[in-house]
């Protein structure tokens, strides 16, 4: 097999981008290292399209392996064959290769390895045979043998029937026919375990679908659900299907040995394939299901780090609460803490008094201009007394509810410990409520991405699979922004391309005992930071304080020549770098292209070159709109009402819509029919989270508390619907409309929501 040919064709590249990027993989060349500064070398690929394409080179290598070891084993076997190695060749899943290797693969005891220890086997070659002038209870009587178990005939014919079942159920091509007939046909059901099974579970007690239609939150609740033991679930083929499919490959004709082969058939599709084959497809449905999840929650981190940063503010965090009070935390432009304390806003007037005053006080001495609310308990009730103070004050304070999920989580942890020693556990998550709002991706790198709360069904992932595509998507936002080695964490450290945890806390250590450092090489000193790692690590560490001015910029060491002679040639100072005025003026005219040759450097890395040169260490989370920030009346859910306009922010993506929050506490649901005009797979190809977006409310559920939202204006025109065809089906779109779902036809399990069919 030829692998770089293969990920050439699957990904639509060219065969010396695969293959120069494959050989920078295998040299240990960090995926951010790579992206960022071997453009020229790989054509430019994304970060995250080079783990796409490394995560497919390792489930090829990995299959060709698997390949080389079932041909050694078969081999050993004496059994090797040109038909079975071609077809272990041919073969482009792990699945295909398992069931060539079944029939050779040493079993446990079963009823036809038990035949043939009595040597049975000839009988069942006769018999499969299916000569019509074949008496098979005759045959048998040859066999009947006291010494080895065997009876009488019938217990011959039984045993040779067993063997005939195994060998049938080993049929590679057959199975592979089974599968697909299951994908085809297979329809996946679920009923209640028991009488007294979880309520919340109550969809999917009569439950049924096509499996090629299943849904992948529906199958992971499904999972769910049979895991915690409320759902029984199966996938079944129309009623002898499968036996059909089984005949067709063994049955010859009507004799009484035909009828033989069609009953063992009919036993081996019932006793050995169908629970085989329905295994492995729910296998393989968990499984397409947890990658989409996990693609979902990627991308829902990625967005949530990569979100705008409230820069230069003085923050007030609060950390709402009932009987404790409700957490408060200052902290300045840098995230140091300047004061902290405790209110209680909802125990009586009198205290609720004392809140103002002694909030009031915060916000005049230490000049703050922005507060973030952590949206858990209490929230609402901070959130009003937040809006009515900062009517009340003589100053311009906005505010904002961000997620405190995982707050709690850091907050008790050992690296919150290390960083406030001297504070309480609650006040640490008011601290880290405030940096959120600050910089979200320098605070939410010190939680385990599972804990941040932007998934669906994050708790059911493969744990290794799950904590590789997260650390990745951390490890690309973190690298894309840079970080100032002066100041940042080490938790945020160790996500710096070719720097590990123990690396990361060397940095601070040296930073500690020999102060700030004053240049890109002084990280060599560093212990256990080698050549290796400094070319990995130099160019995504910014030194603010250094004398040369592309140690503060994403500019690598390497290309600092080239720099150089860029800025000569345009005739700028070194001095002038980041004056964007300038250094624009100063290229005009010029031909990158011819630069790049002249520069003997690429055009690529050219390109990064100047946009740093104009605005060094560049934050390109700068480049998108900034949050939505709140100063105005605070609303609740009996002042909503449909057809009402508000803007929002939007806080989850999942497979079925997206939940915005509006300022009502209560998060609106989005369904994905009301995501746009037009058909759409995923809600993910319309809205991200982060998004700020303009809604208008369909429908407020006062009972369960529940806002579905739509985002198709309603003083537009409706778009026509499409010409359906015969049986309800788009003519276009090829599928069944599916109607809209308001946020009470979505369930809670497990903290996640699972969209309700409707009956």
């Amino acid at each position: 097999m030829e692998i770089n040919k293969i990920l050439a064709q699957e990904f639509s590249l060219r065969q010396e981008q695969v293959d120069n990027t494959v050989a920078l993989l295998d040299d240990d060349k960090t995926i951010p290292f790579i992206a960022r500064y071997r453009k020229e070398v790989t054509g430019s690929l994304d970060d995250q399209v080079i783990r796409e394409l490394f995560d497919r080179l390792t489930y090829l290598r990995n299959l060709e392996k698997r390949k080389q070891e079932v041909i050694n084993a078969i081999t050993e076997q004496e059994k090797m064959t040109d038909e079975i190695a071609a077809a272990i060749e041919k073969a482009v899943t792990l699945v295909e290769v398992e069931d060539i290797y079944r029939p050779y693969k040493p079993k446990r005891k079963t009823r036809a390895s038990v035949a043939r220890e009595k040597g049975l086997e000839p009988l069942a070659e006769l018999i499969l045979a299916q000569n019509e002038n074949t008496d098979p209870d005759s045959e048998a009587q040859a066999f009947v043998s006291e010494e080895k178990g065997v009876a009488d005939a019938a217990a011959a014919v039984q045993g040779a029937m067993d063997i005939i079942a195994e060998d049938v159920s080993d049929n590679a091509e057959l199975r592979k026919m089974l599968r697909e007939a299951y994908g085809k046909v297979g329809k996946i059901s679920s009923s209640a375990a028991s009488e007294d099974a979880d309520v919340v579970y109550k969809n999917y007690f009569e439950y049924s679908e096509n499996v090629s239609k299943t849904a992948g939150h529906r199958v992971l609740a499904l999972d769910r659900g049979e895991k915690e033991g409320a759902l029984k679930v199966s996938i079944d083929i129309p009623e002898g299907k499968g036996e059909e499919l089984c005949r067709g490959q063994y049955v010859k004709n009507d004799s009484a040995c035909g009828k033989l082969v069609a009953a063992a058939c009919d036993d081996s599709f019932d006793r050995l394939i169908a629970p085989s084959v329905e295994r492995e497809i729910r296998a393989e449905l968990s499984q397409n299901a947890q990658e989409g999840a996990i693609k979902v929650f990627s991308s829902n981190l990625r967005q949530l780090l990569m979100a705008p940063p409230v820069k230069n503010t003085v923050t007030l965090g609060l950390d709402p609460g009932y009987l404790h009070g409700c957490k408060c935390a200052v902290v300045d432009e840098t995230g140091k803490v300047l004061d902290t304390g405790i209110v209680y806003l909802t125990q009586g007037e009198r205290r609720k008094e004392e809140a103002r005053r002694v909030i009031t006080e915060m916000i005049k001495k230490h000049n703050v201009t922005t507060i973030a609310i952590g949206n858990g308990t209490a929230s609402r009730e901070t959130e009003e007394f937040t809006a009515e103070l900062l009517r009340s004050i003589d100053r311009k304070v906005s505010y904002m509810v961000v997620s405190e999920a995982g707050a709690s989580v850091y907050s008790a942890s050992k690296l919150a410990a290390e960083e406030f020693p001297d504070y309480d556990v609650s006040l640490r998550s008011a601290v880290s409520i405030a940096r959120r709002l600050q910089d979200p991706l320098a605070e939410l790198v010190k939680i385990d991405p599972k804990a941040i709360g932007v998934g669906q069904y994050q708790h059911d992932m493969p744990k290794a699979r799950m904590d590789d595509a997260l650390k990745g998507v951390v490890e690309d936002c973190v690298n894309s922004v840079g970080v100032d080695v002066n100041t940042a964490s080490y938790s945020l450290l160790s996500y710096i391309a070719g720097i590990n945890s123990a690396v990361a806390k060397n940095i601070v250590l040296y930073r500690e005992e020999n102060g700030a450092f004053t240049d890109r090489k002084q990280l060599l000193k560093v212990k256990k930071l080698g050549a290796k790692a400094y070319e990995q690590c130099a160019g995504f560490l910014r030194v603010p304080e250094a004398k040369n001015p592309f140690d503060n910029t994403g500019i690598h060491p390497e290309s600092y020549a080239a720099a150089k002679a860029l800025l000569d040639k345009c005739g700028v100072a070194e001095s002038d770098v980041g004056d964007t005025e300038k250094l624009t003026e100063a290229m005009k005219g010029q031909d990158l292209a011819e630069l790049a040759k002249e520069l003997d450097t690429g055009l690529p890395t050219l390109t990064d070159i100047v946009k740093e040169l104009e605005k060094p260490g560049r934050d390109p989370r700068d480049e998108l709109p900034p949050p939505l920030m709140r100063s105005g009346d605070v609303m609740e859910l009996k002042d909503l009402t449909p057809g009402m306009e508000l803007m929002g922010t939007v806080r989850n993506v999942i497979d079925f819509g997206a939940f915005v929050d509006i300022g009502v506490h209560e998060d609106g649901l989005v369904h994905i029919s009301q995501l746009c005009d037009k058909f759409i797979k995923h809600p993910l190809e319309v809205v991200k989270v982060g998004d700020v977006v303009k809604v208008w409310v369909l429908d407020v559920d006062m009972e369960r508390g529940r806002v579905s939202l739509t985002m198709k204006d309603p003083s537009k025109p409706a778009a026509p619907k499409p010409e359906k065809r015969r049986g309800g089906k788009d003519r276009k779109q090829g599928r069944k409309q599916d109607k809209s779902v308001s946020l009470s036809d979505v369930t809670s399990i497990g903290g996640i929501q699972i969209r309700r069919r409707k009956s």
